[in-house]
């Protein structure tokens, strides 16, 4: 009994269809091309017809079972034994992979250069090209890739950010929203002019304020006054009897309408106010309405007598009531008179009380002021002493990141002209360089004695000159140095260049003569000269193959040998 055939190895699972057609550079042979998706083969498999799929499509046509092959449908080829697409009856076609790898390839982002293999493209540029177009997962808004970070940090209007006042997260579309209630926003007061006063202190600055202005205290009983917070005492000094008489009338009009409830004050027909209280006013209105008699002597039978008053009206009178009631309306008058003193002293004594307080508080707030000057004086002290400790540590900083470079130099610089240049991540350079963000990089600089010249190495990772896109490129250059006055000038020593094989067999070596009338050896005027060495020292295709020892762990080894003969 034969055993049944084993799944796909798990080494070409995948979640990708077919690689696009506009990646291929050159004309696509049908043998390539997926029957499910109609693109370039992503890991390749064969089924038992013969015809190939992309992993991720063939494992999505069986997933649910064995299914017929619609490309031997179309080609009517269809047999039910052969025909029939089964992951157990399937293998990996890396004869297909192995040739689909090798085939020329190009960037399909418009505005990208990036051309080589397509083992390249997708090992090593899919995903990662900066002009690819990809989906803001905040926004939702497509951007380039290149384009990415600036847009989640500016521009973005899903994007959260912090407050730098009061440190609250939000999203950026809330941030007016939330300038307007910040309790840290600063703000800046219109009156004195000072600014970054945080929102939940300003109250209490505007009442502080001494060019803020603000209503009298004692608007309250009629000063209509508005002056400024730090001429409120003065205000209140020169008009302290204002202030009083305004109180004193507040008080009054208090008192007189409390004393409407009681009685009321009249005028007799020879100017003489007296006091009537309110049940003589209800018998005099009731005598005034009609009880009056037309002779005298009825008037004079009950031993009263009669008089007119001045408006022709007889009122009868007796005799004891005349006197009595005379009496009576004397002695309340007096009384009313001592309780309006007694009114008139307690108003008196309130007055002194608040001028007194008044004084007192004047007293207070003067010191206040003046205290207030005092730390406004010492805060500004301080501000001073702050900004002069930070210039202090600027320069500080300064010094400290040449101290650092200094000693960085010299520690990886040598003084017997031979240098060995160790560059690390040389993928991710390489991508810079063919992107064009950093195309060049700079050795550290090296000495040919203690006093000697100065020199350092220039390197292209894509090429450069005739040896752009195609070799790697390596230039010597001399560089500006402390001892030059001492050097003989031009430059006339031998120069040798090596990229170094990590297995010690096969280096990479270019040599040359210095040309003594051109200006890249003569002695430099400014920091370095123009460099001068090999545009095509080492093929690309020569780092990319597989079985390169040149690059190892990511890293090349570039040595330079500068001949001290006659020096």
């Amino acid at each position: 009994m034969m055993m049944a055939r084993m799944s796909l190895p798990s080494s070409l699972d995948s979640s990708l269809p077919g690689i696009s057609r506009s990646v291929l550079s050159s004309h696509m042979e049908t043998k390539y091309q997926c029957q499910q998706c109609d693109d370039i083969l992503r890991k390749p498999v064969q089924a038992k017809c013969g015809h190939r799929y992309c992993v991720f499509c063939f494992n999505q046509l069986t997933s649910s079972g064995p299914k017929p092959c619609e490309a031997c449908r179309v080609e009517g080829i269809f047999e039910e034994s052969q025909s029939m697409l089964n992951e157990k009856e399937a293998f990996p076609d890396n004869a297909a992979r192995r040739e689909i790898d090798g085939l020329p390839a190009k960037c399909p982002n418009e505005g990208c250069p990036w051309t080589g293999t397509m083992k390249e493209f997708e090992g090593q540029h899919e995903g990662q090209c900066d002009y690819e177009t990809v989906t803001c997962e905040a926004c939702q808004l497509h951007i380039l890739r290149n384009d990415k970070d600036r847009h989640n940090e500016r521009e973005c209007e899903a994007r959260t950010l912090n407050c730098k006042y009061c440190k609250v997260s939000f999203n950026f579309k809330d941030i007016k929203a939330h300038d307007e209630i910040c309790t840290k926003f600063p703000m800046q007061c219109k009156d004195c002019g000072k600014k970054k006063i945080p929102r939940e202190k300003f109250p209490e600055h505007v009442k502080t304020c001494a060019k803020s202005k603000m209503a009298c205290q004692f608007s309250k009983v009629g000063c209509h006054a508005v002056v400024d917070n730090g001429k409120q005492h003065d205000h209140e000094q020169s008009s302290i009897m204002d202030h009083l008489r305004m109180v004193l009338t507040a008080l009054s009009s208090v008192v007189l309408v409390q004393s409407d409830g009681f009685g009321e004050y009249q005028d007799d027909c020879g100017g003489l106010g007296l006091y009537r209280a309110p049940e003589e006013k209800a018998v005099a209105e009731a005598a005034a309405s009609g009880k009056a008699y037309s002779n005298s002597s009825s008037s004079r039978a009950g031993g009263g007598e009669g008089r007119r008053d001045s408006n022709g009206l007889g009122l009868y009178q007796a005799p004891d009531e005349g006197t009595a009631g005379a009496s009576v309306a004397s002695g309340r008058g007096r009384k009313s008179t001592v309780g309006l003193e007694q009114k008139v002293t307690a108003l008196e004594n309130i007055v002194c009380v608040l001028s007194r307080e008044l004084e007192r508080s004047s007293l207070t707030q003067e010191a206040q002021a003046r205290q207030h000057h005092l730390d406004q004086e010492k805060i500004e002290g301080l501000h001073s002493k702050i900004r002069q400790l930070e210039r202090t540590l600027t320069m500080r900083d300064l010094k400290l990141s040449e101290t650092e470079q200094t000693l960085t130099e010299l520690e990886l610089c040598t003084f017997d002209g031979v240098f060995v240049w160790k560059v690390a991540d040389f993928s991710h350079r390489r991508q810079d360089a063919l992107a064009g963000r950093s195309p060049a990089l700079f050795s550290p600089a090296f000495y040919s004695s203690k006093y000697g010249y100065k020199m350092c190495l220039r390197l292209y990772l894509n090429g450069d000159g005739t040896g752009r896109g195609t070799h790697l490129s390596l230039f010597f250059v001399v560089m500006r140095g402390k001892y030059d006055a001492l050097l003989k000038w031009p430059f006339s020593q031998k120069v040798t260049l090596m990229l170094l094989d990590q297995n010690n067999r096969e280096h990479i070596i270019d040599a040359f003569r210095p040309d003594t009338s051109s200006t890249s050896f003569q002695r430099p005027i400014s920091e370095m000269n123009i460099a001068s060495g090999c545009p095509l020292f080492c093929p690309l295709a020569k780092l990319a193959s597989a079985k390169n020892s040149y690059v190892r762990e990511d890293t090349i080894f570039i040595k330079a040998i500068v001949d001290l003969t006659g020096l």
